[in-house]
């Protein structure tokens, strides 16, 4: 029978005092006695701690901590809220540490965690990424603040990311610049000379402040530089000594009023160059990659295609051009590339892939995908930023008319241009080539919607039936899709009606693993204040990375569908790894070992119900996906975020 007579509980805090007393040994052998002549008539609460029992522990516990030096005035740290909040800056992302606590704490209690407002986030890459989705729908910057060495290594790749897809982010990197100040062992392995090194090969610009006045100045130019197209990122490197210091006068600290940099346009004769060639040409191709900057930037591109009644191949990096629109041509790239006589890029991250084909056979075969004679045009700002070593800017390609400027304001020029060279006997053939057109948008969205219906009931889901699901579902909302769908085929971007600038946002630029799931919570929470209906197609792969980010969205209550593209492997690398082997003909041992993600799955759901979220799956009948599907939008409509877990064929 079990032992019911009463027991005097013996508090861990209370061991800790009598092992700190006496010693351990002494302790623990006369532990009956000392516990019993000190035990209180009614227990204390146990309370739990992560800490194994020792002297330095206990006195840690049980002592009254070391009176701290009272901050005589106000501290630095204080002012540098006050710059922060002349600008327009609503969030602050971080995962918390102690080389910017100065800064986070007068964030919380001076600036009243009210623009910016603090998101608690697991990892640096996730606090990054996150940034990168909220610029796309806000179109303004958010302040993220990393730890040292260490922060600032997690961060690396979202911020490559955000440098190769032009995204502006102010970064704040804490430091213990002082060796003779800092603390030793741990906050010195977290710090360096030079932390703005770890990043200074893709940020925009750095700076280490010395004092709360030139923090003022370099904080404003530091947003002024990032805002300035080409958006970047940039970094400040702040010393925490800095910013627990106090103030010295006050009145002397002046804060820098911020005036936006007028966008670069383009030199005005080449302009006219540039609209010369597009009304003289027979087959003129507009590809638009970064362009629309703005929301403004896709109307412009509407109307200077209309002019031409030129179509236009949208590399997506942004939602340059409406899908619904006869000129939206990008289905047809290819074989419009190859008759064009005239290409119009704009902003193009590579323009050289555009005009030439490259293929993966092991001699690395190239040709151009154009015919003899075609004249290229560029507009874009990337040739005033290049740096030499990461190699995002691409491989050279000469063209014959380039204006270094920004395209979306160069726009209206180009468009005044090609009005006043536009002859009038060039009408009917301009009626012409936009009736083609029509004629070629409405084939190929015929082509489209019966490709999607091909294993339409096959289980795993076909990713045509996932997007048409989702679509089913969403359509009556003022809907976001806040991922990339290249891993899915592109089905959603080639089934949706994508109108509005928000409703495609572009992938991760530098293509880094690990942007997908952050981003869209950061695009999710721009979209929250305008009410918008957020879903996001999140891939399995990129989940793992940096799965925390879902207990921020929980914690943070964003509303965010996410629907999984569970295929339980980096299917492009199967590819890859089956290549090698037909090419050194040779076969795989085992199957794709090193590629796929499973043994064991990885369930969603629950991973996903464990940080907070309603979630559902894993889905491999497609006839679950739609009441499924309902209820996971009825959560988010509610205010809360939802994943619906699917096994789905690999594209």
């Amino acid at each position: 029978m079990p032992d019911k007579s009463p027991r005097l509980a013996v508090s861990r805090r209370k061991f800790l005092g009598t092992v700190a007393v006496a010693g351990a040994a002494s302790a623990v052998g006369d532990l009956d006695n000392k516990a019993l002549a000190a035990a209180p008539a009614k227990a204390e609460p146990v309370k739990p701690s992560a800490l194994p029992p020792s002297a330095k522990v206990a006195a840690a516990e049980t002592s009254a901590p070391d009176a701290q030096a009272p901050v005589m005035g106000t501290p630095n740290s204080d002012f540098m809220v006050d710059v922060i909040k002349t600008l327009d800056i609503d969030y602050v992302a971080a995962n918390p540490a102690n080389s910017f606590r100065g800064l986070h704490e007068s964030l919380l209690t001076h600036g009243g965690n009210k623009k910016p407002e603090f998101l608690t986030c697991m990892h640096e890459e996730s606090s990054v990424a996150m940034a990168h989705g909220y610029f796309k729908v806000a179109g303004k910057p958010m302040l993220v603040l990393c730890h040292g060495t260490v922060g600032l290594q997690h961060a690396s790749m979202a911020v490559y990311n955000a440098w190769c897809d032009q995204v502006p982010i102010v970064i704040i990197g804490g430091n213990d610049l002082d060796a003779s100040k800092r603390p030793p062992f741990v906050p010195t392995y977290h710090s360096a000379q030079d932390i703005g090194a770890l990043l200074r090969d893709f940020v925009k610009w750095d700076d280490m402040p010395v004092s709360a006045q030139h923090f003022a100045e370099s904080f404003v130019r530091a947003y002024k530089l990032s805002m300035t197209p080409p958006y970047e990122p940039v970094l400040l490197s702040l010393d925490s000594d800095l910013q627990e210091e106090p103030i010295e006068n006050r009145d002397k600290l002046t804060i820098p009023r911020y005036v936006p940099t007028s966008p670069p346009q383009g030199d005005s004769n080449a302009v006219r160059e540039a609209a010369r060639l597009l009304v003289q040409a027979e087959n003129p191709v507009i590809v638009a990659d970064r362009l629309a900057r703005t929301p403004a930037g896709m109307g412009l591109l509407v109307e200077l295609a209309e002019l031409l009644n030129a179509p236009v191949v949208d590399r997506r990096s942004r939602l340059n051009m409406p899908t619904t629109h006869y000129l939206h041509q990008t289905g047809r790239g290819k074989v419009l590339v190859h008759n064009a006589d005239v290409i119009l890029g704009l902003e193009l991250s590579d323009f050289y892939g555009t005009v030439n084909t490259y293929i993966d056979n092991g001699e690395n075969t190239r040709h151009p995908k154009t015919k003899p004679g075609v004249k290229l045009i560029s507009i874009s700002s990337r040739d005033y930023y290049l740096k030499s070593n990461y190699q995002d800017f691409q491989r050279f390609q000469p063209v014959d008319v380039s204006i270094a400027g920004d395209a979306e304001a160069t726009m209206p020029a180009l468009i005044e241009a090609v009005k006043k060279a536009l002859p009038a006997d060039r009408k009917a053939a301009l009626e012409k080539r936009g009736e083609a057109m029509r004629k070629a948008w409405s084939a190929t969205r015929a082509r489209t919607l019966q490709a999607a219906t091909y294993a339409w009931d096959a289980s795993p889901v076909s990713t045509a039936r996932l997007a048409s699901e989702v679509w089913a579902q969403i359509k009556d909302e003022d809907w976001s899709l806040v991922s990339s769908d290249r891993m899915i085929s592109s089905w959603a971007s080639r089934l949706w009606p994508m109108e509005k600038h928000y409703q495609f946002i572009g992938g991760p630029g530098g293509f880094g693993i690990g942007y997908g799931s952050p981003a869209a919570v950061g695009a999710a929470l721009a979209n929250r204040p305008h009410g918008r209906f957020s879903v996001n197609i999140q891939t399995d792969g990129d989940m793992m990375y940096a799965p925390g980010v879902l207990w921020t969205a929980a914690h943070h209550r964003i509303p965010l569908l996410n629907v999984m593209h569970n295929n339980h492997g980096y299917h492009q690398e199967v590819m890859h790894v089956q290549r090698m082997a037909d090419r050194r003909n040779r076969p795989l041992p085992d199957g794709p070992i090193g590629t796929q993600i499973n043994g064991p799955n990885i369930d969603y759901a629950k991973l996903a119900q464990s940080m907070g979220w309603w979630a559902s799956g894993p889905i491999t009948d497609p006839k679950d996906l739609a009441p499924t599907l309902k209820r996971a939008v009825e959560v988010v409509k509610a205010g809360e975020p939802a994943l619906v877990d699917v096994y789905t064929q690999p594209r």
